[in-house]
């Protein structure tokens, strides 16, 4: 019998897909024996993190999408070391000629300017003022952050300035934070969103296997919710025959832990996500494979994936339906009334340039 393939612990992509190619010519491995390391041992090469430095001229994303409730957010990083297996943002990186795959994981970007770039966009005499949104494409607190500290940067402007902000992270290691996030979120001008997509440790390791234990998580939607912080638990992606039987489990723990209400989004797999998603299916959850698929696409119109907007947020058909059903029930059985908290704009200050510094 033919031996399984060979293992990287602690990864969520299980392959390192080729992606599309958007820059550089494609690349050959030069000949050196480390090029075979796997082959000839048996056993994949240790997959250390690198983090390469960034220099954008902006830091402020938009976006015009209809069923997006934010028009602009920030991205400390490129690349996110959780290595949620399901992640949208993977796509990104082939932008740069990586693979969505483990060099997501692995080969990162920070952008150590992002607090100078801000406040120089935040003092433009043009600049209108609406919610920041963080952790919209990747975890503003995933590990790396312990280090470079450029979420916290990007807080300390936005708290300086009174600019309203949202955040989204599964890391507990936003409480880092709360001496900003408590005062902010006493003027009207911080929530955050805590994503939790379950409960079973074994589970939340294999699809999001450098991410906290979910239950640190929970403890953290307590501690917002008593420092006075609007917390919201994302239970996203909710994945089919793997994760959706916890849906009614995960809302009465987010609002035992205090959360003032949730939402869910069924999984989504656009570009790369889709061949990545299957591979790791093939490898962890083999009996049910063909399964979560056959789910996947009656809620996608039959497709892997579903890039209509509006529909691409909520999944459509009968499956889609009954998720929205069950949660629904469970929601008004634990009393969350999911109402969103309307962040003030009023108090916004922009920040003194050079010339008010000096009076």
């Amino acid at each position: 019998m033919a031996k399984p393939p060979a293992r990287r612990a602690v990864r969520g992509a299980t392959v390192n897909t080729e992606s599309r190619r958007f820059n550089l010519p494609q690349v050959e491995a030069d000949g050196d024996w480390l090029d075979a390391r796997d082959d000839l041992d048996g056993v994949p090469a240790p997959l250390h993190t690198t983090v390469t430095i960034e220099h954008p001229r902006t830091i402020i994303s938009r976006n015009a999408s209809p069923d997006v409730g934010f028009d602009r957010s920030i991205n400390p990083y490129r690349g996110c070391e959780h290595g949620c297996i399901y992640c949208f943002a993977r796509p990104t990186h082939a932008f740069h000629d990586l693979s969505p795959g483990l060099d997501f994981e692995s080969r990162l970007f920070a952008k150590p300017d992002a607090a100078a770039l801000l406040r120089a966009e935040l003092a433009r005499p043009g600049y209108t003022v609406a919610p920041i949104a963080l952790g919209t494409n990747t975890d503003p607190y995933q590990p790396i952050e312990s280090d470079w500290r450029i979420t916290r940067g990007i807080l300390e402007v936005l708290a300086e300035t009174h600019h309203p902000l949202t955040i989204t992270t599964k890391s507990d290691r936003v409480l880092r934070d709360l001496d900003l996030l408590g005062p902010m979120a006493a003027q009207g001008l911080a929530g955050v969103a805590m994503s939790v997509t379950s409960l079973d440790p074994l589970i939340a390791r294999t699809i999001e296997p450098r991410a906290p234990h979910p239950e640190r998580r929970l403890k953290a939607v307590r501690a917002l919710a008593d420092a006075g912080v609007p917390v919201y638990v994302s239970i996203a992606p909710v994945i089919p025959a793997i994760t959706d039987h916890e849906l009614e489990h995960l809302v009465e723990r987010a609002a035992e832990a205090g959360a003032q209400a949730c939402f869910f989004i069924p999984v989504r797999l656009p570009h790369e996500v889709a061949p990545l998603f299957r591979a790791w299916l093939d490898t962890h959850y083999p009996d049910r494979a063909a399964k979560v698929m056959a789910i996947i696409q009656s809620l996608r119109g039959g497709r892997d994936n579903d890039p209509d907007f509006f529909t691409r947020m909520k999944g459509s058909g009968p499956w889609a339906e009954l998720m929205r059903t069950r949660f629904k029930i469970a929601c008004r059985k634990h009393g969350l009334a999911n109402r969103g908290t309307t962040l003030r704009t009023d108090l916004f200050r922009r920040p003194a340039g050079p010339q008010g510094e000096l009076f």
